[in-house]
């Protein structure tokens, strides 16, 4: 996730009024969010990083590991990023899973299912994330990280309380600007072509 200075959005003004956006601001700071979309539930764990590597990927697996301990297995699918793919990951997911056959351990096992080579449009939670950005990133002025911070917060603890109560179907609260449903299917953009560096 970038920068929080002003990006451009919708925004409500008065009549007369043209709003602009300078290309060139000061930043106030730059965080990374770590995420992942449990789908059968429509759920979303996050954390903040301060880089995309193997470590965080660990991180965010044991989390959700515990998280659903009282599953039998955990399916993992992500893009082809190079921490996605990391001798030490999958070290990790083997001794884990070797873990899991004690009898006493009630470790759920994990299994990794990467998505092909260049198919980032393909990963659900991209959806998710076009959906965040453009309800309270887009046209933003946060003034520090733990504004920012805050704010990703909320937006992802009211996404998940309201599909806890409302688990098929999102309807047209502030999430509902995500551009595609929260399930895998091979015919659907997830990633917001605007957005694809």
């Amino acid at each position: 996730m970038p920068g929080w200075a002003k990006k451009a959005g919708k925004q409500l003004v008065a009549p007369g009024e043209y709003p602009s956006v300078a290309q060139f601001q000061k930043s106030k700071g730059w965080l990374i969010v770590t995420a992942a979309l449990e789908l059968s539930r429509n759920q979303i764990t996050h954390f903040y990083s301060k880089k995309k590597n193997t470590l965080e990927m660990i991180k965010l697996l044991e989390m959700l590991a515990e998280q659903y301990g009282q599953c039998k297995k955990l399916y993992f699918s992500w893009d082809a990023a190079s921490w996605h793919a990391s001798d030490k990951l999958y070290e990790t997911v083997n001794y884990r899973n070797a873990m899991a056959g004690v009898e006493s351990s009630h470790l759920p096992l994990i299994e990794l299912v990467p998505l092909p080579a260049s198919a980032q449009f393909l990963n659900v939670i991209e959806s998710v994330f076009s959906g965040m950005a453009k309800a309270i990133i887009h046209n933003s002025d946060y003034q520090s990280e733990d504004e920012a911070k805050a704010a990703i917060d909320r937006y992802f603890q009211e996404r998940n309380i309201f599909f806890q109560g409302n688990p098929k179907r999102a309807g047209n609260k502030i999430w509902g600007q995500e551009r595609v449903p929260s399930v895998f299917a091979e015919d659907q953009n997830c990633k917001d072509p605007k957005w694809t560096r």
